[in-house]
């Protein structure tokens, strides 16, 4: 199939500032200066939310327990099924016996009570409600089993080769783990596909929340991440504790367009996971760029579609494009988007058509996938048609 080679200006505008301020990606190894950090976690990682990046790792492919860190998937499944138009926010959702007695931290939801979707995404975000998470699992999939049985398989579709989930929750269990580098995929498709998630990830207190929506009256609810209230820019993610895993976070910070994710995992205590998560984030902004192309889902292009129920179809990122560069660095740059003149159906959503490449020279350094936005069937007979003797008449006038 012959390729179909467009140049673009970097999404019109934006390349050509990067190559007025001569921007460079950096070498993908832990940036200049990182060998410094010494951490006390047993596991840790700075990603580069636009690029997805690792500039910074300590142990981040070996196995750990992630206590309520699990909650990133809980909620993530739970923002694609409202996407998806499964659930809404205003669903209401009853407390089984299930959920009400599961454990550990929860929001004190009673057996009998029924509760929306969207406050119990809140107390899963902002009080880690063991109970609240439950009671999302159950709803979306059924059971505890089924929902577990979905985390595990969107675990894989992720790329979390080292990652088995047991609950929704976290609590402990020794076939319940996964890695640092993992947990950065899964928390980067949050982050960059459900913005939504930070309408509530922000809130620092809420001294009434679910009053009159549940038996014990209502809830004195707090922001388990202190980092959201006391670093500049932080809106998320999520701690965890349990005795075996230590303490945990996921935190993100965003500054001047520019996000980055701070793991740290199994940290001796509360405070040395704050501070270690606070290093890595410093370092982030103290040295270097982050600079997005494309957001995940950009329109790029609209082609011809022969023989198809549509006759056209635009075509997307599959991810966020971005250049993550040093601060002093120097260099040019170029993107390219590779795809066919049209296409032929069937085509089914999210089916590969393309590449959009970041290119310095005669080297590719990334390479993003096009893919398509929705599926097509071929056409009827019937439908085939009605166009060609729309065109005979259009060419007869």
């Amino acid at each position: 199939m012959k390729r179909y080679h467009t140049k673009i200006l970097c999404q019109k505008t934006i390349l050509f500032v990067l190559l007025m301020l001569g921007i460079v990606l950096l070498p993908l190894t832990d940036g200049a200066g990182a060998q410094e950090f010494m951490l006390q976690s047993k596991a840790a990682l700075l990603m580069d939310n636009s690029t997805g990046e690792i500039i910074f790792s300590q142990n981040d492919q070996e196995k750990v327990f992630p206590a309520s860190v699990t909650k990133i998937m809980t909620m993530l499944l739970a923002l694609e099924a409202l996407e998806r138009g499964d659930i809404t926010l205003q669903d209401q959702v009853p407390i089984t016996k299930t959920a009400a007695g599961f454990g550990g931290s929860t929001i004190f939801l009673d057996v009998g009570d029924v509760v929306d979707v969207e406050s119990l995404l809140i107390g899963i975000a902002v009080g880690s409600g063991n109970d609240a998470a439950v009671a999302l699992a159950e709803y979306l999939a059924g059971s505890v089993e089924g929902f577990v049985d979905l985390m595990n398989r969107r675990a894989k579709e992720l790329g979390m080769e080292n990652t088995h989930f047991i609950n929704p929750t976290g609590l402990h269990d020794e076939d319940h783990y996964t890695t640092a580098y993992d947990t950065a995929l899964m928390t980067r498709e949050l982050l960059g596909s459900h913005p939504i998630f930070f309408k509530w990830s922000t809130i620092w207190m809420d001294e009434n929340f679910l009053e009159g929506k549940i038996k014990s009256g209502k809830v004195y609810l707090s922001n388990t991440n202190r980092l959201v209230r006391f670093y500049q820019g932080c809106d998320g993610v999520k701690t965890g504790y349990t005795d075996e895993s230590l303490h945990s976070i996921v935190a993100t910070a965003e500054r001047n367009g520019m996000r980055f994710i701070a793991i740290a995992f199994n940290a001796p205590t509360s405070d040395i996971r704050y501070l270690e998560a606070r290093q890595l984030l410093d370092f982030g902004f103290a040295n270097f760029k982050s600079i997005q192309l494309a957001k995940k889902n950009e329109i790029v292009a609209t082609l011809p579609i022969e023989k198809g129920n549509l006759q056209e179809i635009e075509i997307i990122t599959a991810e966020m494009v971005g250049l993550l560069a040093g601060k002093e660095e120097k260099g040019d740059y170029a993107t390219e988007m590779i795809h066919p003149k049209r296409l032929n159906a069937p085509l089914r959503k999210g089916d590969r058509v393309g590449s959009m490449q970041i290119i310095s020279g005669n080297k590719i350094l990334k390479e993003v996938d096009l893919i398509v936005s929705k599926d097509v069937e071929k056409a009827s007979f019937g439908l085939l048609f009605k166009r060609y003797l729309g065109l005979w008449i259009r060419f007869g006038r």
